[in-house]
């Protein structure tokens, strides 16, 4: 049980992301899930495994939905994360 809660609260923040997520073109699955996490992690400048400073974090980068947008799509390119435009 607390393998899977953990598992759960490690990426607990995406539900709030779809938007985002759509906007820049991005289709989270089980294959890169964990490399937009880590992703995301790296661009709040947060430990990775600390979801909830990340998401205090994004919250603020993500005032700038534009520049976020932009930024994550870059860094999902640079990762050979498929986007859908």
């Amino acid at each position: 049980m607390l393998r899977r809660r953990i598992s759960l609260i490690m990426t607990c923040y995406f539900r709030h992301l779809d938007k985002v997520f759509k906007k820049a073109g991005l289709q989270i699955d089980v294959d890169n899930r964990k490399r937009v996490d880590l992703i995301l992690h790296e661009m709040a400048g947060i430990e990775y495994k600390d979801c909830v400073q990340t998401w205090k974090a994004i919250k603020n980068l993500i005032q700038d939905e534009d520049v976020f947008i932009e930024r994550l799509r870059q860094e999902c390119m640079a990762r050979n994360i498929d986007l859908e435009y």
